[in-house]
């Protein structure tokens, strides 16, 4: 994650059913569903003026941090989460098997 995201706090809406991180003025998130102990991730978006800025990655990050910590599982429906853990495999512990 790049340095800029580090301290930016990741924002669990339970409202919205989304993880939400503020850049500025501008806003990333990812869209969830949970389910017990299982979370899947649904959608990830950022603002266009986010795009290709590292935003993205640092709310996957951000929120696969919060899965572990709270020890659930993932499900990742999300193109950018799955294509995000094939890149960083070592994220493959917490994928919910079946």
């Amino acid at each position: 994650m790049k340095e800029e995201f580090l301290n930016l706090e990741l924002i669990k809406n339970e409202t919205a059913h989304r993880f939400e991180m503020k850049v500025g003025e501008y806003m990333g998130f990812i869209e969830y569903k949970q389910s017990g102990d299982k979370m899947t991730l649904v959608h990830t978006e950022v603002q266009p003026e986010l795009e290709g800025k590292g935003a993205a990655t640092a709310v996957i990050e951000k929120t696969l941090d919060y899965i572990e910590k709270n020890n659930l599982k993932l499900i990742p429906l999300c193109p950018f989460v799955v294509a995000y853990i094939k890149r960083h495999p070592e994220w493959e512990r917490l994928v919910a098997k079946g």
